[in-house]
């Protein structure tokens, strides 16, 4: 068996401490983990966002130990309803609703504000043994038989292993020389925070409107958090308004069906595209998380695939550890990459059609799609398969999404 170096990975977020929390886990105390990201100085975290954990992820979270810290903020998902009108109309038709439970008690997502799931992560973390080191990677050198990875703060380490977990933007990536394909969007997702009179009972909305997916993410309390599609011109001229002026946009699409609303925080607008790494590994390298992948948030699977990859790698690097593998080496990566990439491409070209599909105003597509959306409703089946694909249960799934230790 070759002698086992360092795991390094590049990137504090979900995905970057997801991985190395599952690999102590699976690997045990004699290969060191590292998590080197500049972010990891400030906690608590300050994220003001929340994010859909579906039930695959949350099983993972459940199985590293780090669920039961979360689950006293975490908002269960009970129901969800979609709806396609224009701006103007005075009603909006409810042409799909889905129960929440993909199995009796286990509700499809829950909807966690992302600072409490990055400091539980990072407190399990340290409690695993994890080094997190508050500084960036500055460059690397691979080779056939290790990588040399060299910090900012000056540290090198001779690792068998380098994980991008560094985001869409990825340094490590374009170190390494892997193109992306993929296109913007012109389009923003405005994020914003929501207080309202009445309770919303764990239900999320989807209203398609012409520019986009207007989404209502029920939070604890008499809180939701909105994601808010709207072209690249009109989310600048919308997060650029006075607080009075954004309540009057903001009424317009929310409606009064909670009673009176009010944003809670400053809304924030992202740029949407979709691209995808040209390859997921290079050598000694695997990219995880917005490093190998940008999808629309149309169908909030974003940070559900890439734990898919953190479950993905976990488990190829676990199983050839227990071969007397070595880690980084390249039919180990290669395995990870035939996993994972095609449902990838497969993911990115649904949520590429379905904002086509839904993010204009034609009449002619809007009555195709409202069809299609009544024909689904009609059909239990259909639905239940829809439920499962959403929560992440459907395909070959990693052993950390079952529920199952490594």
């Amino acid at each position: 068996m070759p002698a086992q170096r360092s795991i390094v990975i590049c990137g504090g977020a979900f995905a970057g401490l997801a991985l190395a929390v599952a690999l102590r886990q699976g690997l045990g105390p004699d290969i060191p983990v590292i998590v080197a990201d500049p972010a990891l100085s400030q906690r608590p975290s300050r994220d003001p966002r929340a994010t859909a954990i579906v039930a695959a992820c949350r099983r993972l979270f459940e199985t590293l130990g780090v669920w039961g810290q979360v689950a006293p903020t975490a908002q269960p998902i009970t129901d969800m309803v979609v709806t396609d009108s224009k701006l103007e109309d005075a009603t909006r038709p409810v042409f799909l609703t889905f129960a929440g439970n993909v199995e009796p008690g286990e509700p499809f997502a829950h909807m966690v504000e992302n600072r409490y799931l990055i400091d539980a992560l990072a407190t399990r973390a340290e409690a695993e043994g994890v080094e997190l080191r508050a500084t960036p990677v500055s460059s690397f050198d691979s080779r056939p038989d290790g990588v040399s990875v060299r910090l900012a703060d000056g540290t090198e380490i001779d690792a068998s292993l380098l994980v991008a977990a560094d985001g869409a933007r990825s340094k490590l990536r374009e170190r390494a020389g892997i193109a992306t394909h993929g296109w913007d969007y012109d389009q923003s997702g405005i994020v914003v925070t929501v207080g309202h009179e009445r309770e919303h009972h764990g239900r999320a909305e989807e209203h398609f409107l012409p520019a986009g997916p207007f989404a209502i993410l029920p939070l604890t309390g008499n809180r939701s958090s909105l994601v808010w599609t709207e072209t690249r011109k009109d989310a600048a001229r919308i997060t650029a308004l006075s607080e009075t002026e954004f309540h009057a946009e903001l009424e317009q699409r929310f409606g009064l069906h909670l009673g009176e609303i009010k944003a809670l925080d400053k809304p924030r607008a992202f740029p949407l595209g979709y691209f995808v790494a040209r390859s997921f590994i290079a050598e000694r390298l695997a990219l995880i998380g917005d490093a190998a992948h940008v999808i629309h948030p149309i169908a909030g699977q974003g940070l559900n695939m890439g734990l898919k990859d953190v479950a993905a790698l976990a488990e190829v690097v676990v199983d050839a550890a227990r071969l007397g593998m070595d880690l980084g080496q390249a039919d180990v990566l290669e395995r990870y990459q035939r996993w994972r990439r095609f449902d990838t491409m497969a993911m990115g070209v649904a949520t590429n059609s379905l904002n086509f599909l839904f993010s204009n105003e034609s009449t002619l597509l809007r009555t195709v799609r409202d069809i299609g959306l009544g024909l689904v409703d009609r059909a239990p089946p259909l639905k239940s398969m829809f439920i499962r694909q959403a929560a992440g249960l459907s395909g070959e799934v990693p052993r950390l999404l079952k529920g199952e230790a490594l």
